[in-house]
């Protein structure tokens, strides 16, 4: 594959392979600050979703938001449960606490509606089989919400990685860090462990943790972690991590997780024959900014940037109209959860630990 190829053509939607006619109704169930702030005018911009009800532990605030993005229905958690409404929306939305996703996503699939859920799945691996059980046992999609998987740069990278242009892959270098209380409060459910499943390897490590696996087309073999927290409000939870992913091939990957830095993302591939950067790919809107050298040849991309919260919508959209399965599926958010879980079993015992 010529690089020039890769960048002539950067932003394109390869798996949009058919134009399906119709949209998705989406029940938006959560509506804090990423779903009010980017979730809902992504759907609003996108081409394939359309939002038809909120579902929030306030209804009367709400209506406030819905009035701003024209949406007809809003109702409360414990009437979503019920069924009030089912029949005004095709899938939803699950952007609650983690601890809540079983109840909300199990409840929408028995009533036959799509799901596509914020990441990780649930808070345990073991509770999030129970999602993927009752959408595979209702026949309806069922994606996780890792909108990185159809973002243009991520998905170059990939396609350079497998077209061998690096070479084989030997390390990978992948970290996110975020100052979680100046847009939080010390009581925000991300550091309650029973509600979030952990800290910042869960919130944010699970950024280049999927990242990582989706680029390489690989699962780890094995992961060596340590955590740290400084005291409150972060003595419940991991304020800091750092892990080693060991792959079957012999390539690693180092990666970090911050909730108490200087925000900052970075993903660098370094092979037998070449590296790519990708510039800050976890904060938000990645920039479309990449450097591929291979051999003696050194490239640079920088376009416009892509809003990856519309990508997923649509893609998953996209999906649910053609009955195409989605990359980031239900065993995809398994697999990480099963690393998240290894990498605290590390944490704590200091030791390697093995992955099937």
């Amino acid at each position: 594959m010529a690089l020039e190829e890769v960048f002539s053509h950067f932003t394109r939607r390869d798996w949009e392979e058919e134009s399906p006619d119709g949209t998705v109704r989406l029940a938006v169930v959560g509506v804090g600050g990423f779903a009010r702030q980017r979730a809902l005018p992504a759907i609003a911009e996108g081409q394939y979703c359309e939002t038809t009800a909120l579902v929030s532990g306030s209804p009367d605030r709400a209506r406030t938001v819905a009035e701003s993005f024209d949406v007809p229905h809003v109702l409360g958690y414990d009437a979503f449960l019920a069924g009030d409404h089912a029949d005004t929306y095709d899938a939803v939305y699950v952007a609650t606490p983690n601890a809540t996703h079983g109840e909300y996503t199990v409840a929408a699939a028995e009533r036959g509606k799509h799901v596509v859920c914020e990441k990780p799945l649930e808070t345990t691996r073991e509770r999030a089989v129970g999602i993927v059980d009752a959408c595979e046992s209702a026949s309806v999609t069922l994606m996780t919400a890792y909108r990185l998987q159809t973002e243009p740069t991520i998905r170059r990278a990939r396609e350079l990685v497998r077209s061998g242009v690096i070479g084989d892959i030997v390390q990978v270098h992948g970290g996110f860090s975020h100052p979680l209380l100046e847009g939080a409060g010390p009581d925000t459910w991300r550091l309650d462990p029973g509600l979030a499943g952990g800290g910042a390897l869960v919130d944010l490590g699970v950024y280049p943790l999927n990242t990582i696996r989706f680029v390489l087309g690989d699962d780890p073999a094995g992961v060596y972690a340590t955590t740290h927290s400084s005291g409150p409000p972060f003595d419940a939870v991991d304020e800091h991590v750092a892990f080693q992913l060991e792959f079957a091939s012999g390539a690693t990957a180092s990666c970090t997780a911050s909730f108490d830095a200087h925000a900052s993302s970075q993903l660098d591939l370094i092979g037998t024959e070449g590296k790519i950067h990708v510039e800050s790919p976890f904060g938000g809107v990645v920039p479309q900014e990449m450097i591929v050298e291979s051999g003696d040849v050194c490239m640079e991309y920088t376009g416009p940037r892509v809003d990856e919260v519309r990508e997923e919508f649509d893609y998953f959209g996209y999906c649910v109209l053609t009955g195409t399965d989605p990359e980031p599926d239900g065993e995809d958010g398994l697999v990480d959860l099963e690393t998240i879980e290894a990498a605290y079993e590390s944490a704590e015992t200091g030791c390697r630990v093995e992955l099937e």
